[in-house]
């Protein structure tokens, strides 16, 4: 299933986007689609109307689309999980993975306008594999319990202000990832169960219609499953939390691009989890 949230921030409405492109109204079954819709039997409930025609259709036209999930309560990053990436920093890939934090409000709609911070000289984009967490996770005794763990999968953008991460941070990169706009996700939620490898993703981004990110979830340091087995034995992860899962090469970060500065479009795709698109303005 493909899971929206459709509306304006705070009064998105739930939904399924069907196959022939209908939308279908979840309210009957849930308020929202957040951690105890995920944790509960509204996956399996949410199938069931589909397949019976039960659930009524819903009119998106003009609606804005949300966060496909709802006030996730963790968004957990890795960072240089791509080996290129990592090269284009100037660091060697992580022999254990990278973990820092980004506040949680920090989660938007997929097409909602990116805000260049006060005092920001570096504003940079990442294109991610974003990972919903569906069922607790709690010292996991191998990475092949893990992915029974996952709702579903999501496109993220790590949006960062490389000057506040590195220049600015005290040696804590969550600064320049935490401030307000900072990670689109979206447009759709799809199940775990439609993704048949998380690990055969092509991931792309585009600036202002120009190349710059062309990449694969093969490509990764460590595997889905991996980070979250990993993550398990330091952390518990709640139904809702979110994992964004590293971005590959192609940063602006690596020299090779221009920063965004208010203006500029950022695009951004994932293998059969959608496109999303933000406008770049000043905050």
């Amino acid at each position: 299933m493909r899971l929206m949230r459709l509306g304006q921030p705070g009064s998105e409405i739930p939904a399924v986007l069907t196959a022939e492109g209908t939308h279908l109204d979840l309210r009957p079954l849930t308020r929202d689609i957040d951690g105890a819709f995920l944790a509960g039997p509204g996956l399996d409930q949410a199938r069931a109307a589909v397949a019976a025609g039960t659930l009524p259709a819903l009119d998106a036209t003009g609606l804005r689309v949300g966060p496909p999930v709802a006030r996730p309560g963790a968004v957990l990053c890795i960072g240089m999980n791509y080996a290129a990436h990592a090269a284009e920093t100037g660091a060697a890939p992580p022999e254990r993975p990278v973990l820092f934090y980004k506040a949680p409000n920090t989660v938007i709609g997929p097409d909602d306008t990116v805000l260049n911070p006060r005092g920001a000289t570096k504003l940079d984009w990442e294109v991610e594999l974003a990972v919903v967490i569906g069922t607790r996770v709690r010292y996991l005794e191998s990475a092949q319990e893990a992915l029974d763990h996952v709702a579903g999968y999501a496109i993220s953008n790590d949006v960062s202000e490389r000057h506040f991460q590195i220049e600015i941070s005290g040696g804590q990169w969550s600064k320049g990832k935490s401030c307000e706009t900072f990670n689109p996700l979206g447009p759709w939620l799809v199940t775990a169960d439609e993704v048949t490898d998380p690990q055969a993703l092509g991931l792309r981004t585009w600036v202002n219609g120009d190349a710059r990110q062309d990449s694969t979830t093969r490509d990764m340091v460590f595997a889905v499953a991996e980070l979250i087995y990993q993550l398990s034995q330091v952390t518990v992860l709640e139904p809702g939390d979110i994992v964004n899962t590293g971005t590959p090469q192609g940063v602006a970060l690596s020299g090779r691009f221009p920063y965004l500065v208010p203006g500029d479009v950022i695009e951004m795709e994932i293998d059969g989890l959608g496109r999303q698109r933000q406008l770049v303005a000043q905050a």
